[in-house]
């Protein structure tokens, strides 16, 4: 048995996650779930970080076949495409860019036929870039809704709940109008559990939620909501299509990447390395911190008594944390809190190390995909000036990782299969 030091850990970390981010890239996956050609037309749209390079392995697959349409992703996450038009929009808020292209989007699948199809290219952060009010309601008013539900500290699929009901696109509707052609739906997964309702809001599947659930979760976290917006959830008029509507009877939803695919992916690159990888799930939502302070003890479970499995070993999660800010300003991610909350919680135990990452390639606020934690962090985060507990509390883990020199850049991955962590579990008794 080899001994695990900082070199060699950082380096398995780092592979794992490449090997994560490399299972969901569109240009070797979508090929593999495509329809057959329709006699009739085919429209391409869709939304989404991955969106524009989706767009592009279509054309790939399909080099003879003709299409047109429109995609909408992410500023800086656009790429060169032929017959498929990219419209780069803001994420998480919303802006103009998005809301035109919406209505284009919209608009591009009315009157078609049975022999037509609609491809819909779907993925983390369309529904954001798909910002088209239901009536009576302004772009404003999604704004600042969007800006209420990331700091409140609701879960995505919650935030997703109250999106469908002030939308002219999400739940279903996209699918309705496109009605009677067939849909088929290709989908990258962020969400915990991949509910297919849940991924962009579900623009293409049916609604199984309410403008009654959609007000129980203002209610809850306590939004302070535009009058207007407050006004439509109360009116609870234009229900979205739900199960059963024969409007969606001939669209299929079809998920070619999803975050248990990555991990499993991490799993194989980690037992090539020589660690015992352990999934402990790809769905693990709560609080940052707190989310952390569970990893934390799990490893130190491993360390010290060899359960629940022997090290070297990897535990291996994914899914979405959240961060309540409290009003607080706050510097970095999710996966930057969740990974300080765990370094805290060590306090320097010797021979673990992490990495916790967006699959996107962007956490939080700034311009990082997420970070590693050493058993040096604490230590050199004080020796560098800044009291990483403090941090903390302030919501400012960037701080802490940007000091140490141990943030993790990769730029837009250009897909998104949601978070991904890895916790390593050395061998501390040293080589056999």
């Amino acid at each position: 048995m080899t001994n695990w030091d900082d070199t060699r850990a950082r380096a398995a970390l780092q592979r794992m996650f490449e090997a994560a981010v490399r299972s969901a890239d569109p240009h070797t996956i979508l090929k593999d779930h495509l329809p057959e050609v329709p006699t009739g037309r085919v429209v391409v749209v869709g939304a989404g970080k991955s969106a524009a390079v989706m767009a592009a392995a279509l054309e790939e697959a399909w080099p003879a076949v003709p299409m047109q349409g429109l995609v909408v992703t992410r500023y800086g996450h656009a790429v060169q495409t032929a017959r498929i038009e990219v419209i780069e929009a803001s994420h998480p808020v919303p802006d103009a860019a998005g809301e035109r292209a919406a209505a284009r989007i919209l608009d591009s699948v009315q009157g078609l036929t049975t022999d037509d199809l609609v491809i819909a290219l779907i993925s983390g952060g369309g529904s954001a870039l798909m910002p088209l009010a239901a009536e009576g309601l302004t772009l404003a008013d999604k704004q600042a809704v969007n800006r209420a539900l990331l700091a409140c500290g609701a879960t995505i699929n919650e935030m997703n709940i109250v999106r469908r009901h002030l939308s002219a696109i999400k739940g279903g509707r996209l699918a309705a109008a496109a009605h009677p052609a067939r849909v088929v739906t290709l989908a990258i997964s962020d969400v915990p559990g991949d509910d297919p309702a849940a991924i962009a809001s579900g623009p293409t599947v049916p609604d199984p939620s309410s403008f009654h659930d959609a007000r129980a979760i203002v209610a809850r976290y306590s939004i302070d909501l535009p009058a207007p917006v407050r006004a439509h959830l109360d009116a609870a008029e234009d229900e979205s299509p739900k199960p059963g509507d024969p409007r969606l009877a001939r669209a299929e939803y079809r998920m070619i990447a999803t975050p248990l695919m990555a991990l499993q992916a991490a799993a194989r690159e980690a037992e090539a390395l020589g660690l015992t990888p352990l999934i402990l799930g790809d769905a693990l939502e709560g609080e940052a911190c707190e989310a952390g302070t569970l990893l934390a003890g799990i490893a130190r479970s491993v360390a010290a008594h060899g359960q629940p499995l022997r090290a070297p070993a990897v535990l291996l999660s994914g899914g979405e944390t959240t961060v309540t800010l409290g009003g607080a300003q706050g510097a970095g991610g999710r996966n930057g809190e969740t990974l300080l909350g765990l370094a805290v919680s060590l306090a320097g135990h010797p021979g673990i190390w992490a990495l916790m990452a967006d699959t996107d390639g962007i956490d939080g606020s700034e311009s990082n995909a997420g970070a590693v934690v050493a058993p040096n962090t604490l230590a050199s985060s004080r020796g560098a000036g800044i009291d990483p507990i403090a941090a903390l509390m302030a919501h400012r883990s960037h701080d802490v990782f940007q000091a140490v020199g141990d943030l993790v850049v990769t730029g837009p991955t250009l897909t998104n299969v949601n978070d991904f962590r890895a916790v390593i579990v050395g061998d501390l008794a040293g080589p056999a």
